[in-house]
């Protein structure tokens, strides 16, 4: 069983997706569930967890109706207000559905450098784990050290690191990303996705030799019991087919055993998300 733990759906237009700026006109236009279904039918995948790109309610609500019609779509991570005073309300009208499995927010984008230590923001946080909700932590490498700090105030909440915190590839720098991500991985409440390594490297030039150093790290610093796979499509088309970066993938962890491939193809999928 392998479940993608990291995509994205959207219905294109310039105005909700600015992020997609200039040079990233291959995404520039609808991905939608039927696109996704033929495509991880061709990779052998058996499902996935559909996460936002916009932070909206009305996507949070879009995402949960896609997956009510299409029974591969087996979670989503949507986005709420995590910041309002009324967000308990808010999870506990969204927890009625139970494909609702994780919020997240775009910190990486925020203007203040100190968001992750909001007492409404943290507030917000610390009601997710009532509602069994993850919470997705998006972020550059030098934002690391700030998040360590953010995740050892919720020590009983289930947090996944997305892209592995965007690191320098494009530059081939490791470090303080690498130390900061082992310091990171002490704490056994945190889960991190293999994703969005193509894209941080040079969408035109990467080679699988230079992704290496940082696959090794993330093995070391989480080991196979919290690691996902996660294709970060259709962003990652970009730099690579779907089906190239799941075998980037499958390869580099066959050195393991049976049973640990599985942990990070699937199985932890199924028990981080309650799939």
């Amino acid at each position: 069983m392998i479940i993608d733990t990291h995509h994205h759906f959207w219905r294109y237009n310039p105005e909700e997706y600015g992020w997609i700026g200039d040079g990233m006109e291959k995404i520039r236009r609808n991905f939608l569930p039927e696109d996704l279904k033929k495509t991880i039918r061709q990779a052998g995948v058996n499902g996935v967890i559909s996460v936002q790109s916009r932070q909206k309610l009305e996507e949070t609500d879009w995402l949960l109706s896609q997956a009510m019609e299409n029974d591969f779509i087996r979670g989503i991570v949507g986005w709420v207000p995590i910041a309002d005073f009324n967000i308990k309300e808010i999870l506990e009208h969204y927890s009625r559905n139970t494909i609702l499995k994780g919020v997240r927010h775009v910190i990486q984008d925020e203007p203040d450098p100190e968001f992750m230590f909001r007492k409404d923001f943290n507030r917000g946080i610390s009601s997710l784990s009532a509602f069994n909700l993850v919470y997705e932590i998006l972020v550059f490498e030098h934002q690391l050290p700030q998040v360590i700090k953010f995740v050892d105030r919720h020590p009983h909440q289930i947090f996944v690191l997305n892209h592995i915190a965007k690191p320098r590839i494009k530059e081939n720098l490791i470090s303080p990303w690498k130390e900061n991500l082992t310091k990171l991985a002490l704490r056994n409440n945190v889960y991190c996705k293999i994703s969005g390594l193509v894209t941080e490297a040079d969408p035109d030039q990467w080679d699988k030799q230079q992704l290496l150093p940082y696959l090794e790290a993330v093995m070391e610093s989480f080991g196979p019991q919290r690691l996902m796979f996660g294709s970060d499509w259709p962003v990652c088309l970009l730099a690579s087919e779907y089906k190239l970066w799941l075998d980037i993938v499958t390869a580099f962890i066959a050195f393991l055993s049976q049973e640990e491939q599985s942990l990070i193809l699937g199985r932890n999928a199924v028990e981080v998300y309650h799939l």
